[in-house]
């Protein structure tokens, strides 16, 4: 099986001469003048072959904050072997990973969208400070994948992306769990259904091992993408942290870069509008994190290509829901590598005429070419053919009215009622609600409203999984709904709303609603409207007045300063239009 899934991914490299004079790297290695840099490669071991060779950054995520990353330091030194065989020398550096499970719930939270934007900015400041030619970039969790794939584009150096893996489920009582169970857990145990003892068993048992989050949350959607936008070699995203697997990927990644080199194939020749539409196909297709929304017009910033939230949605609304995950499913990413991995998925995608099977990828070939082979498995009822879907339209959904202008997304995937209708009960900030619903004080029926959360005014668009998960638990999943100008997690399930925009911070319409207004959302019309009429609500923007958030400094008080709507991605900076030269062609 392993021989089947690396077919095609590992080539035979013919040694090579490759030509200093073109590349970054001979701003440090190459002439009389640079004998004091040279002083400092010799320094650390360095050969002069390997001094005159291409220096490759081999940029990782590694910590020790989480599963996500621990094995990161690991599958580097396989890619830095696979560098080293085909003539490159590698050059290994970490950046920094703040993992929304442990930031999840409090104003840890408020870091993780920050960090995104962090990620992107170091693996650049680095590449460009030591004037590495090429790069290969591992991440694993939520931000730094996202972040990661980011700096490529930016940097636009020859690049792949290695994804660390998803961890394996967990097991309680005969059950397969992961990470969201045990938020859920939390919302059981506040109404009674779990006990003190039952609550230390599960959150013992609910992560086993190295790696992301399990299931289709944010983590697994954008490796999903990292494959769907041909970023990574085919199946590398898809097998788990702790398969020994994973070290032959990430060698034939370092094999591959050195191709790609030598080809000057770079990201953009490879994440064009065409990729991005890919990259959404596959999210929807997956029932993938409405994150994703937020993600890809951030990549495509980096680019300069226009891909904002609602040409994401649009996408989502043509392509069907095929692939039975968590959280609206029942299976995991292992699950999914197992019978077939992301290429099945994929493929089953293009077959259909939902992907566009013409674009670039690391490998040198185009998406149709990687899956020339691939074989449909009929043994199997995780990937679902997209002719006979498990729903026609796909499991994240876009939404636009006028309590969203700018538009707002709902992950669809597992719901059976796709509308409601219900008054507003405002909270503003997640923690007034989290008090709210810990207490049990809402009633069926309400539309919980969290707002002043947005990228601006959070500051950082936290996550609301603690809030959502706990409401599950109670039973009140599909009985209340939620909207937000902040986000989701992955693992949020339920009628859950969010990236709502404007956002409240810069005086959009979710801050001038008020207790009892009746809101509408119509997941099949794609709709958010509160029963506010156009005079009404400017009445009310007389009367409404910034907010401060709290940050006078420091780093999220920096990110405030700087970011964008939500909409085009969060970001912080004019991106690829306001570029003059990429790091590149320095």
């Amino acid at each position: 099986m392993e021989a089947v899934r690396l077919r095609g991914v590992r080539k035979r490299m013919d040694a090579k001469v490759f030509d200093k004079t073109k590349l970054p790297s001979r701003h440090v290695t190459e002439g009389p003048a640079r004998a004091p840099h040279r002083s400092y490669l010799y320094a650390m071991g360095l050969t002069k072959s390997q001094i005159h060779q291409p220096l490759v950054g081999v940029a990782s995520c590694w910590n020790e904050a989480a599963p996500c990353n621990i094995s990161l330091m690991r599958q580097a030194q396989a890619v830095k072997k696979g560098v080293a065989s085909a003539n490159g020398t590698p050059r290994e550096f970490c950046t920094i990973t703040v993992t929304d499970g442990i930031a999840m719930g409090h104003e840890g939270m408020k870091s993780s969208l920050a960090s995104r934007e962090v990620i992107a900015d170091s693996v650049e400041l680095t590449m460009r400070g030591h004037c590495y030619d090429a790069l290969v970039g591992l991440a694993g969790c939520d931000k730094s994948l996202p972040g990661m794939m980011m700096a490529m584009v930016r940097l636009n150096v020859p690049s792949i992306f290695i994804y660390g893996g998803s961890i394996l489920p967990g097991t309680f009582r005969g059950q397969q769990v992961t990470v969201q169970d045990m938020f859920e857990a939390v919302g059981k145990h506040s109404v009674g259904e779990m006990s003190d003892e039952d609550l230390d068993e599960i959150e013992q048992v609910a992560c086993p091992s190295a790696g992301a989050c399990g299931a289709q949350f944010t983590a697994n959607t954008m490796a999903t993408v990292s494959e769907a936008i041909g970023l990574a070699l085919p199946y590398s995203a898809g097998a788990p942290a702790p398969y020994e697997l994973r070290d032959k990927f990430c060698a034939a990644a370092g094999e591959q870069i050195m191709e790609l080199i030598a080809r000057n194939i770079r990201p953009r020749d490879i994440v064009t509008r065409k990729a991005l539409e890919n990259a959404a196909t596959v999210v929807a297709a997956s029932g993938g994190s409405t994150n994703a929304a937020l993600h890809l017009p951030a990549i495509a910033h980096e680019c300069g290509i226009e891909f904002d939230l609602f040409d994401v949605a649009e996408i989502f609304k043509r392509t069907p829901y095929i692939a039975d995950l968590k959280p609206g499913g029942k299976y995991v990413a292992k699950d999914m590598f197992e019978v077939g991995g992301i290429p099945l998925l994929m493929k089953t995608l293009l077959d259909h005429g939902f992907l566009h099977g013409d674009c670039l990828t690391v490998t040198g070939r185009t998406i149709a070419e990687n899956l020339e082979k691939v074989r449909w498995n009929p043994d199997q009822d995780v990937v679902y053919p997209a002719d006979k879907p498990i729903t026609r339209t796909g499991g994240v959904v876009g939404l636009k009215g006028n309590l969203a202008p700018d538009g707002a997304i709902v992950k669809v995937a597992g719901l059976k009622n796709l509308k409601f209708t219900g008054p507003a009960r405002c909270f503003d900030n997640e923690e007034e609600c989290f008090a709210a619903v810990q207490k049990r004080d809402y009633k069926d029926g309400e539309v919980l409203v969290i707002r002043y959360e947005g990228p601006r005014g959070g500051p950082g668009m936290r996550e609301m999984l603690a809030t959502t998960a706990a409401l599950y638990g109670q039973g009140a999943g599909d009985k209340v709904a939620l909207i937000t100008d902040g986000r989701f997690s992955g693992a949020t399930r339920g009628f859950c709303i969010g990236h709502v925009g404007p956002e409240a911070a810069v005086g959009g319409p979710i801050a001038l609603l008020k207790d009892g207004d009746m809101i509408t959302i119509d997941a099949v019309e794609g709709v958010i409207e509160a029963a506010v009429s156009e005079e009404e609500f400017a009445a009310r923007a007389k009367d409404w007045t910034p907010r401060d958030h709290g940050f006078g400094s420091g780093a999220i008080w920096k990110f405030a300063q700087g970011v964008g709507p939500a909409r085009y991605g969060a970001v912080t900076h004019p991106g690829g239009k306001g570029e003059q030269r990429t790091y590149a062609d320095v």
